[in-house]
């Protein structure tokens, strides 16, 4: 699994990151929650909260984005973009 990461501000894409996971140990979501998690670690980033709209977005889409509600610090970007671009099968 290869997800992308992403931070934006105004339309503009800050800083980006891909993270791998093909670790066949591991479930699907077990994957997704280290990839977020080594992402958050590299962007100097608490985890982001995932609210039913993520969970929602995430299972249609492969892909969500997390706003300030999503966090307890403040952030100083407007989202972060998180996409699935690769699945193992």
């Amino acid at each position: 699994m290869r997800i992308w990461c992403k931070l934006f501000e105004k339309n503009h894409m800050l800083k980006d990151t891909v993270m791998e996971n093909y670790d066949i140990s591991m479930s699907r979501t077990a994957k997704v929650y280290d990839c977020l998690e080594r992402a958050c670690y590299e962007f100097d980033l608490e985890k982001p909260l995932w609210l039913d709209k993520n969970k929602r977005e995430f299972i249609s889409h492969a892909r969500t984005r997390f706003y300030q509600d999503n966090f307890i610090e403040h952030i100083d970007f407007d989202y972060l973009d998180f996409q699935v671009i690769e699945e193992d099968y």
